[in-house]
């Protein structure tokens, strides 16, 4: 059942669930409020009967019992007047029992003949009246000395006021007055009526504004949310539409990887094949005149030209080994038929050949699996940072590591050579290397990061994904 409702509650808009959880709350709150005048009222008119009875005893009661300040018994002609007042008075009519107590709890006059000059146990009610306090509250009869009441009426208006001594602050007796309560219920019954129904029209009016103004917030709110969840399914469209292209330019950044390493290829072949052979073939002829002039000509002749053509010789020898190197580091191997490790590892051996140098290389996980534009890019990418290493760090404890994981490749590359100030490297335009590493990392969808202290070395950072676009067309092993 519980269950019910909650699912009941949920499916109701916000105005709904405010109206109804409103109109709870102000019930909730109309009861108490209801009980609480109710209360008040009920409390009210039993104090104005107290007073109301207090200035009776005042003005009528207390002249007829001032003997009492010097004696225990009441005059007999003062009683008398004490019962004509009970008689010939409309208050009087009204009052079922009076008595009359000293202020230690012995009763000098009463309706019940019986009763008087006996002394009972002192209630609250009698205690307060004889400390000056005027105490009125809807008794039950529950006392000794009102059984024979309590079996008449039931309930009576039970009001204790203090007698004083004419002309002082002394309180001489106590009066005890039983009144009737049928006007008393119906004026409380008719209060009680008034108020329910003040307080029920204001709780109703309320809960008619506030109901009101949530409505109109909740229409407002509800066309602000259905403008947020077109906006959002416009974005959404529009993200869909931006990964699409982010997936199409990386895909075709792999493909430009292609496209230039063939290039690359090309053009190592044209300078191995054309201006290096004819280099060579330079240097061979000029090596075969070298040794005719000095077979030929006298030993009179000055060797200065000997000398120069000699080192002529070599400085075109050394631009024909430079230009052999250019072209060999430009033809990458043949990557298509190779796996991580082989990839890695070439590249490395490949420097440490050429630069005479020590790489520590660690490679962790498994070795396929990796598309090969992330092979191309891998290889170029320790290519040149080893390179940068030997050139800028004389190539100081170079260390390169790959790990292989499900989803992707994080590669470092570093050295504890002297370092450099990233910021003021990055600024400088003309540092191609670095810029060229960051644009082949992040132009397949991955991230690049440098980090480096003068004094403390350098340490390159890759994160390369295994696959360009989830295509395995393009060479994985």
């Amino acid at each position: 059942m519980i269950s019910k409702l909650k699912t009941k509650f949920k499916n109701l808009n916000l105005s709904q669930r405010f109206m109804l959880a409103g109109l709870l709350t102000l019930f909730v709150g109309a009861l108490g409020i209801g009980f609480w005048v109710e209360n008040q009222i009920i409390t009210g008119v039993i104090h104005r009967a107290g007073a109301t009875t207090a200035l009776y005893v005042e003005s009528f009661v207390a002249p007829n019992l001032q003997e009492l300040g010097t004696s225990e018994e009441i005059l007999p002609e003062h009683g008398l007047a004490l019962e004509n007042l009970l008689q010939d008075t409309p208050l009087g009519q009204q009052i079922v029992a009076f008595k009359v107590w000293n202020t230690r709890g012995k009763l000098l006059y009463s309706n019940d003949v019986n009763a008087i000059g006996k002394t009972y146990p002192m209630n609250e009610g009698l205690l307060r009246a004889r400390l000056g306090e005027v105490v009125s509250e809807i008794s039950a009869l529950q006392e000794k000395e009102n059984q024979a009441m309590k079996e008449q009426y039931g309930q009576l208006l039970e009001t204790y006021s203090p007698v004083w001594l004419s002309g002082t602050n002394q309180v001489i007796a106590v009066a005890e007055f039983y009144h009737l309560t049928d006007d008393l219920d119906r004026e409380i019954d008719v209060l009680k009526r008034n108020s329910w129904l003040v307080v029920g029209l204001i709780i109703f009016m309320m809960y008619l504004l506030l109901s009101g103004f949530v409505r109109n917030a909740s229409n407002t709110i509800s066309r602000q949310q259905a403008d947020l969840n077109q906006k959002v399914k416009q974005l959404t469209e529009l993200l869909a539409e931006n990964q699409k292209l982010n997936e199409r330019v990386r895909k075709a950044s792999a493909s430009v990887a292609l496209l230039n390493e063939g290039y690359l290829k090309r053009i190592g072949t044209e300078l191995h094949d054309g201006p290096a052979q004819d280099l060579g073939l330079s240097i061979l002829n000029l090596d075969s005149t070298i040794g005719k002039i000095e077979k030929n000509l006298s030993k009179s002749v000055d060797s200065k030209i000997i000398s120069d053509l000699t080192e002529v010789e070599k400085s075109m020898q050394i631009a024909l080994k430079e230009m052999r190197g250019i072209a060999t580091g430009l033809v990458l191997p043949q990557l298509a038929d190779w796996d991580l490790f082989d990839t890695v590892s070439h590249v490395v051996h490949k420097h440490e050949q050429q630069t005479n140098t020590r790489v520590n290389l660690e490679i962790e996980g498994e070795t396929n699996g990796t598309a090969l534009p992330i092979r191309i890019t891998l290889y170029r990418l320790i290519q040149e940072a080893l390179h940068n290493s030997y050139y800028h760090a004389n190539g100081a404890g170079q260390s390169v590591c790959v790990k292989n994981n499900s989803d992707h490749i994080l590669l470092e590359i570093a050295d504890t050579g002297p370092g450099f100030d990233v910021p003021v490297i990055l600024e400088n335009t003309d540092r191609l290397g670095i810029s060229g590493m960051r644009e082949r990392v992040e132009s397949i969808g991955g991230r690049f990061e440098i980090e480096s202290r003068m004094g403390e070395g350098t340490t390159i950072r890759a994160r390369l994904p295994k696959r360009v676009n989830g295509d395995r067309k393009n060479g994985q092993n």
